[in-house]
């Protein structure tokens, strides 16, 4: 087996726009799902061919509507349950007209096990050389489609020939959903064994990661796992691996906030790890000082450079204005604002 380092595409950059991530999900509604149902299968009978095709997709938009919102309530479970159950009742035909607010025919994503229909960008007949995106996760559907998604259409786009398989590495996170929403995304495994199945001989794995850590290196070990299977494996890079990365991404950050005045800061939250390639974020800040952009900090949720170094150097810089915003692909359920409001709240009272 041959292994070698490409470039990443631009994907990753663009997701670094994106950082900022919407938090969203499965949550409550006020709208009585029974009677809903019970409602719409009463008109469906008195419809017929076209009529009853839209009556019964409108229906489950609504129930999808319903529950596209942040706040969880008591009654969440249950709708979910029931929106899911009435999308499954829906003919093919039928799935295709589902169009709401929120709701559209890939809310509960496609798993007929024929990749060609669970994605247009498979359309085309599977090769040999085909392309695997992995991502750590998100329970956030409103996230994912900010982020995730987005990521691996640039990916698409920037690979035509290539067949897009995807995985996450995040367990926890694809049960959520698997017992939530009834969606099914595979773990790195579970994508490997399927390309196996159809007969994709050279791969490239191309993580959404920042930066070359645990979830990195154990997804990599499970990929390798597999290389007996594969004349070929081929790994991107996470989006910081170089000097030559930060350098992409101080481009792509500043670009963002091209409107930021010299007098302002702009305040970028990295989650952190364990791993000695945390150093990177320090690394980083350097890098954008020695560009003259004096006026970004950087720093971690859980490791270095800590909220506490962040405040103390961002309150020496005496900005007039702060703009704090996560350096993550998605933000999660991150309330970095807070952590920080809290954070310094507790300093001015002791």
């Amino acid at each position: 087996m041959k292994k070698r380092n490409i470039r990443k595409t631009a994907a990753a950059l663009t997701a670094l726009a994106l950082c900022a991530g919407v938090l969203t999900g499965c949550g409550g509604a006020a709208s009585s799902t029974a009677s809903s149902v019970a409602a719409s299968s009463a008109a469906s009978s008195e419809a017929s061919g076209a009529d009853a095709d839209a009556l019964a997709a409108q229906n489950v938009a609504d129930l999808i509507d319903a529950i596209y919102v942040q706040q969880r309530t008591d009654d969440t479970d249950a709708q979910c349950e029931a929106a899911k159950a009435a999308w499954d009742a829906l003919t093919d035909a039928q799935k295709e007209l589902v169009e709401g607010e929120n709701a559209d025919p890939d809310y509960f994503g496609r798993d007929t096990g024929d990749a060609s229909k669970d994605d247009a960008r498979n359309a085309d007949e599977i090769g040999e050389n085909e392309l695997l995106v992995v991502s750590f996760g998100t329970s956030y559907e409103a996230s994912r489609k900010a982020t995730i998604e987005i990521i691996e259409q640039d990916i698409a786009d920037a690979f035509p020939d290539h067949r897009i398989y995807h995985a996450w590495t995040s367990k926890f996170i694809i049960s959520i959903l698997k017992k939530r929403d009834s969606i099914s995304i595979p773990t790195v495994c579970e994508a490997m064994e399927q390309m196996i199945h159809d007969g994709i001989r050279s791969l490239i794995v191309q993580p959404t990661h920042i930066l070359d850590g645990i979830e990195n290196n154990v997804m990599k070990e499970a990929v390798l796992s597999y290389k007996d299977s594969f004349d070929q494996i081929v790994f991107g890079a996470p989006l910081l691996a170089t000097s030559e990365d930060e350098t992409r991404a101080i481009a792509a950050v500043t670009s963002e906030f091209k409107n930021l005045k010299e007098t302002d800061a702009l305040v970028l939250m990295g989650h952190g790890t364990t791993h000695q390639i945390n150093t990177a974020y320090a690394e980083l800040d350097r890098h954008f000082k020695s560009l003259g952009h004096s006026n970004v900090f950087i720093g971690t949720v859980e490791a270095d450079p800590t909220i506490h170094d962040l405040v103390k150097e961002v309150t020496e810089f005496h900005p007039t204005a702060i703009y704090l915003t996560p350096f993550m692909i998605v933000a999660g359920d991150q309330d970095i604002v807070s952590d920080v409001a809290a954070y310094v709240n507790r300093q001015k009272k002791g």
